[in-house]
């Protein structure tokens, strides 16, 4: 009597299991918003990549990247300064010979930085990540940048030249994003930052492949391109857009621009070549909201791939899946030891 009671309950309980685990698994089919994983908060991110460092960030590794880095030609600054930081905070010593190069690289003429300003003033594609940037940060950060991409364009065009229309793109977005500040009073400033950095980025020859394919999808469809003879002013640039096809673009841009919020404009440009889409993006912004400028070492130790996975967590929905999941398969191994155990009794009775 006891048994088949007990066999009622868990033959109850792995019913009860099963419609758990059948009606979580068709609210994550059915609702797109619940995904397995989920972002990070700012405490996890710095909690989980504490941990990776921890394992794979070791004194002989930190050395050897920064090695690594020296012996490129030129040295990436950007990379260079935040291991030898690195290293500093851990206490290093670094060895003769490293020390003696990062000296060096760290060495510049007042000429030469004059050249590579001026250099970088008339050319982007000439900009190194360097404190030359601050050459063009008043045309990154203010309408000026974005006005002057969309004379280039006008100018080409006019010329019969062919018009680079990922530059007039991301001009016309980041007017569009201006003119929204204007009203918004402030809504839109990290999507111009962001649009701002993105146009710096492909004249730097700095996007990722995929990125680069989905500004030239937004720059064929994002735009009206038969209006463009007929722009007269920015007002006149900005309407050339079409809003809903500029939405995967802009939300780069807007991560983008949270990035630059925390992190120098170089350090920026050295994380943009690890994006390769939106949601790359969203998890970059949120790992430089987390850690600020310690994101540019933690990336160059860990690598791309392990650095994002410490910016998501399990979800709560698959939390509870897993939980039905755990419940089902302990009712159900209580349920097979049960009936394993009747039949085993009932075997002996019969060969007593």
């Amino acid at each position: 009597m006891i048994r088949r009671l007990a066999r009622a309950v868990l033959g109850l309980a792995l019913v009860g299991s099963l419609v758990a685990t059948g009606f979580t698994a068709a609210r994550i089919a059915h609702d797109p918003a619940l995904a397995p994983f989920t972002e990070a908060a700012a405490h996890e991110i710095r909690a989980a990549t504490d941990r990776a460092m921890a394992r794979h960030a070791t004194p002989d590794a930190i050395l050897a990247r920064l090695a690594e880095h020296l012996a490129e030609e030129p040295p990436n600054p950007v990379a260079v300064e935040a291991l030898a930081e690195l290293a500093a905070d851990q206490g290093i010593a670094l060895p003769p010979d490293i020390a003696t190069r990062l000296a060096h690289a760290r060495e510049a003429s007042p000429w030469e930085e004059a050249a590579g300003c001026l250099a970088c003033l008339w050319d982007a594609a000439s900009c190194a990540l360097s404190a030359e940037l601050l050459c063009q940060a008043p045309m990154v950060l203010t309408p000026a940048g974005d006005v002057a991409g969309l004379a280039r364009a006008g100018q080409a065009w006019a010329g019969g030249e062919e018009v680079d229309r990922l530059d007039l793109v991301l001009s016309v977005a980041g007017i569009g994003a201006t003119a929204a500040v204007l009203v918004s009073g402030g809504s839109s400033a990290t999507v111009k930052l962001g649009a701002g950095v993105l146009r710096m980025a492909h004249r730097m020859r700095l996007l990722s492949p995929p990125l680069t394919r989905l500004v030239s999808r937004s720059a064929a469809t994002a735009v009206d391109w038969t209006r463009l003879p007929s722009v007269r002013s920015t007002a006149d640039a900005a309407g050339l857009l079409r809003p809903e096809a500029l939405r995967p673009l802009a939300e780069v841009a807007r991560s983008v621009g949270r990035m630059g919020t925390h992190l120098s404009p170089a350090q920026t440009l050295h994380l943009l070549r690890h994006i390769d889409d939106p949601a790359d993006a969203r998890r970059f912004a949120a790992a430089s909201d987390a850690l600020g400028p310690q994101a540019v070492a933690r990336v160059e130790m860990l690598g791309k791939a392990r650095f994002l996975r410490a910016t998501l967590r399990w979800s709560d929905v698959t939390r509870q899946l897993m939980a039905s999941l755990a419940a089902l398969l302990a009712s159900a191994a209580a349920l097979l030891s049960s009936a394993l155990q009747s039949m085993g009794l009932r075997l002996l009775r019969r060969l007593a």
